[in-house]
């Protein structure tokens, strides 16, 4: 009688078994929106109506989600990355290790960390405040000055940013930027002939796009643009995040050498 029960629950288990088995799998959950780069999944943008300013002008405030990753998965319609010979050589001798983004130094531009900033825009600036690395800024004059010449001779990580309005589209043209940062973590470099023109355009409450054309005839060939989509994050905020103490950058710095 035990034998005869034992064996029918077996019986029972292996036909259960395979029975599940033969179910087709879960289909994968939908992505819940994009953000970033091509392929990029980040949170739904919240719905809404372009927010502005007391005078009429855009309201870019917020803290945002959008990161750049690979440069050329950014690249816009048509856009081509041209490298001229020693940019590429030296491309190709960096190493993962050597990131500086992952090392605690400043992301420059148009490179942005996988982690949230904010826009702070008040009359006269509009200042880009990174969760990452040493929580560094960005500061955008909007007050009509035009760029200091002298400021190219003491180049910075973010350079001499000047945004004008055209329309809802806040435009930076930036120069003056020193040769230290990367573009991305596969390493496209430039040097300190780079000129950045940025454009940014809130479309509704919660999508900002970001477009960047590059200007480096000592590292490219020509000028190309890349774009990303940032998405709003109103239920979060900046954390602190001491990159000299907790860096929690160093899983593609492990390998000598980025995956190119």
């Amino acid at each position: 009688m035990r034998t005869r029960l034992v064996c029918s629950l077996a019986i029972a288990a292996a036909v259960a078994i395979t029975l599940w088995a033969q179910q087709p799998a879960a289909a994968p959950a939908p992505e819940s929106g994009k953000a970033g780069g091509k392929g990029k999944r980040g949170p739904v943008p919240p719905k809404g109506p372009l927010p502005r300013m007391a005078d009429g002008k855009p309201d870019l405030n917020g803290l945002w989600r959008g990161t750049t990753g690979d440069m050329r998965d950014n690249l816009m319609p048509g856009e081509q990355i041209v490298m001229t010979p020693a940019a590429e050589k030296l491309m190709q001798s960096r190493m993962s290790k050597d990131d500086p983004e992952a090392l605690c130094l400043p992301a420059g531009v148009p490179r942005l960390p996988p982690y949230p900033w904010r826009i702070v825009q008040i009359p006269k600036y509009v200042f880009v405040l990174f969760e990452a690395n040493i929580h560094s800024y960005r500061q955008i004059f909007t007050d009509g000055r035009k760029h200091k010449p002298e400021l190219n001779s003491w180049p910075t990580w973010y350079g001499d940013s000047i945004g004008t309005w055209e329309g809802d589209t806040l435009v930076v043209d930036t120069t003056g930027y020193n040769d230290r940062f990367w573009f991305d973590a596969k390493g496209h470099p430039h040097t300190e002939q780079l000129h950045t023109i940025e454009r940014f355009l809130r479309k509704d409450l919660g999508t900002l796009a970001l477009e960047t054309q590059i200007i480096d005839p000592g590292a490219y060939v020509k000028p190309f643009k890349i774009s990303i989509t940032a998405v709003l994050s109103p239920k979060e905020d900046l954390l602190e995040y001491i990159c000299a103490e907790n860096n929690q950058d160093v899983s593609h710095i492990q390998s000598d050498k980025s995956d190119r």
